[in-house]
């Protein structure tokens, strides 16, 4: 357990099919933006370790370009 963790609050990857342990959370709007079947489950989308790069890497020119501000 790394400082800041508090037991019992491990979340499973949101991605249907999954299940594995979240190591991200990003808002659902951003995570939609690579993965087209999540649930309707709240406001953010826990994401394991696999889901998070595939969304990485889905999404890394939009938000290059959002941080250049175009």
């Amino acid at each position: 357990m790394t400082p800041g963790d508090s037991p019992g609050t491990a979340d499973a990857c949101i991605v249907p099919g999954c299940g594995g342990a979240a190591v991200r959370h990003l808002a659902l709007a951003e995570a939609r933006r690579a993965f087209d079947d999540l649930p309707e489950k709240g406001r953010h989308a826990p994401l394991c370790r696999e889901h998070y790069r595939v969304w990485k890497k889905a999404t890394k020119d939009s938000r290059q370009l959002d941080r250049l501000g175009r």
